[in-house]
């Protein structure tokens, strides 16, 4: 099978994109999997997260997908996007800048933004950081924090680093129709497929670029918001299954 004119071999290189407060190693635990089915992950630590005191200012949603761009550019091979929460509105303007070079896009409790909506412009920010906000803010249900017992909240805080405000509420910019054309597969965990579905019957600005995918999966992981700390072996396989 050939990609925009290129070769797609069975090994894919899978470049994940962390949600807010994240770095690469928030991956770690999703790996395996993804490596067993023979293919090559490079997690990535977006510009602005390298270290709680990076200089955020100036850091915004372009820059977040300019570096994942650069990461497909680095490349020869095929490449499978996979993005979690936040990361999810940045893979999917990187497959609007490059869909000849991405075989599939994958987001994880997340849905592709559409043009001109910002991911989170209501998280409160202080200047250009936006820190993590206390567990209070995602509600008394606990749909969110579902899986995370507290040792893995305290340590989920003391690893997070402030996230560029500006990157949370600036507007999404996508110009290439061809991103539809891009197979797609949404891991949903906080919500259902029944659920999605009558998002998008309702209208739902957030979810409208989802009918308009030519080839979407949707897979149900049930569990909170962060998957790869309450259940990463089995979003390992997800990601791995829905590249094969």
């Amino acid at each position: 099978m050939s990609v925009g004119g290129r070769s797609v071999d069975a090994m894919s290189i899978v470049i994940l994109v962390p949600g807010f407060w994240l770095q690469a190693d928030s991956w770690n635990d999703t790996l395996p999997p993804i490596v067993d089915a023979g293919h090559q992950p490079v997690a990535l630590t977006l510009p602005g997260l390298e270290s709680a005191d990076a200089d955020r200012s100036g850091i915004g949603l372009a820059e977040h997908v300019g570096a994942v761009v650069a990461e497909i550019d680095r490349h020869d091979e095929a490449v499978v996007l996979v993005g979690h929460s936040g990361g999810g509105t940045v893979i999917h303007a990187a497959v609007d800048q490059r869909p000849d070079r991405v075989v599939r896009a994958v987001y994880v409790d997340s849905v592709p933004i559409p043009h001109g909506l910002a991911t989170n412009a209501d998280l409160p920010a202080e200047a250009a950081d936006l820190p993590l906000p206390p567990w209070s803010l995602w509600g008394e249900d606990g749909k969110d924090l579902a899986g995370l017992d507290p040792v893995t909240l305290e340590n989920f805080r003391a690893r997070a680093v402030p996230h560029p405000a500006a990157a949370a509420s600036d507007e999404q910019q996508l110009t290439d129709a061809r991103r539809y054309d891009v197979p797609a597969t949404v891991i949903l965990s906080t919500f259902t497929r029944q659920e999605i579905d009558e998002f998008v019957a309702a209208g739902e600005d957030e979810v409208s670029e989802l009918p308009k995918l030519r080839d979407l999966t949707i897979v149900e992981l049930p569990t909170g918001h962060w998957p790869q700390f309450s259940r990463p072996d089995d979003l390992g396989r997800a990601i791995a299954e829905a590249i094969s």
